[in-house]
């Protein structure tokens, strides 16, 4: 049972307790400078979290009053979430409208140094604390980019981090939008303002949406839970499985669906982690949305929030999730239903010739100095008219933004079938 399991498992190694002593007592008497005792010790506790796995850590005072306020949603610093691999700090998203993003920081940059202080040696606790501080103040990270062939330098100024996590927009009549940056505290509830407030622009009932789940680190589980209950009538959101098999816990929706049953797509990308990826998911599995884009980043574990004496807490990974089908996500992402890459933007060359115009365009009506048709009545010239103009405005939006472009395409097609 469980108390023998917990019981032969805390019997102490007396040999690495003796070697763990020794190097104790060598470091208080032959270090070439005096070491405060309480520092050796604070160093071994975040030694042994740290070398659990990356997202394990010790956390000082300060670092959990850090914690806290990023989860409400306001904090000093640079904007981007982050992650430890082979000992230097990974980004794994850049948050959006953010100092960090602004100075064109991108997902997967590995960070080597902060202003000169190498990041090697580094908890990611420590290398976080660094990158927080006063707004207005500068640091310079030292990163490495692949297909970059020397590192690059990129000064970002730190300023007060306000999280704006869910917002919406009308894409065209009866098509919304809703981008989740991160799940707070309060991400459930603004997803569900956000779909009543564009049902209200709209008038009518939307036909359907597009839930923007891009560069997206994850956050709260309960809010990932909330988000993914908006749009399911019942069954499993997602489960965590512990150590113990009594601590496996199932997580199920609610009825009601929000958008009543419309079509939903989401979109993801290698930035989309944790509560993201349990979104996708849940969603995927059930068949409730279509998933387009790239593969999520893979990130399926648990991290629990352990206060401990001294005021500092533990972060301490204590189960991995699974989908509702069984699967786990940990190190492998969510596969999309449909891998969309993003295209680069299109820049216009204002120099073109009438050669290169030709080719671009999409038929005779929009050859310079074409004919008209006579046979046409001045309404419809302008109801053509609009109609080119309408298509212009989705080729501008293809080429600021293709996998929403292409989101957008398959909830009208979902449509024109659904008729």
């Amino acid at each position: 049972d469980r108390q023998t399991q917990q019981k032969a498992s805390s019997t102490l190694p007396l040999e690495e307790l003796r070697t763990f002593t020794e190097v104790f007592s060598r470091i208080q008497s032959d270090y070439v400078e005096p070491v405060d005792d309480k520092k050796i010790l604070k160093d071994a506790i975040q030694g042994m979290l740290s070398g659990l796995d990356p997202h394990s850590a010790y956390l000082d005072p300060e670092a959990y009053k850090e914690l806290r306020i990023g989860t409400e949603g306001q904090f000093g610093g640079l904007g981007i979430e982050v992650t430890m691999e082979n000992g230097f700090v990974k980004v794994i998203t850049p948050i959006e409208d953010t100092p960090a993003a602004r100075a064109g920081v991108l997902t997967n940059d590995i960070i080597i140094k902060l202003d000169e202080k190498p990041v090697k040696g580094m908890t990611l606790s420590e290398a976080v604390r660094l990158m927080r501080g006063r707004p207005g103040s500068r640091i310079k990270l030292t990163i490495i980019r692949e297909g970059n062939g020397k590192p690059l330098k990129i000064s970002v100024m730190r300023a007060v981090i306000k999280l704006q996590s869910v917002k919406r927009r009308m894409l065209e009549d009866d098509y919304g939008y809703v981008r989740i940056t991160q799940f707070q505290g309060n991400s459930g509830k603004g997803l569900n303002n956000a779909i009543r407030q564009l049902q209200k622009i709209n008038k009518r009932p939307l036909k359907g949406m597009i839930l923007d789940l891009r560069n997206n680190p994850g956050g709260l589980l309960n809010q990932a839970i909330a988000v993914s209950d908006a749009f399911l009538e019942a069954g499993e959101i997602v489960s965590t499985r512990g150590r113990y098999e009594e601590d496996s816990v199932r997580y199920n929706a609610h009825s009601g669906d929000l958008a009543e049953g419309k079509p939903i797509i989401i979109l993801i990308n290698g930035g989309s982690a944790s509560a993201s990826e349990i979104v996708a998911g849940a969603l995927q599995d059930h068949r409730r949305a279509i998933v387009i884009g790239t593969k999520s980043f893979g990130k399926g574990s648990v991290q629990s929030i352990m206060p401990v004496a001294g005021n500092g807490a533990m972060r301490l990974t204590t189960a991995r999730y699974y989908t509702p089908s069984g699967r786990s996500i940990q190190a492998l992402g969510i596969t999309p239903d449909i891998l969309v890459e993003q295209r680069p933007k299109v820049e216009k060359d204002e120099d073109e010739d009438e050669g290169a115009n030709v080719r671009r365009s999409r038929s005779e009506a929009d050859l310079r100095g074409s004919l008209n048709n006579d046979s046409l009545t001045d309404e419809e010239i302008e109801l053509l008219e609009a109609e080119r103009a309408e298509q212009e405005e989705i080729a501008a939006r293809r080429d600021e933004d293709f996998q929403l472009a292409y989101g957008l395409d398959i909830l009208r097609g979902l449509n024109v079938l659904a008729k």
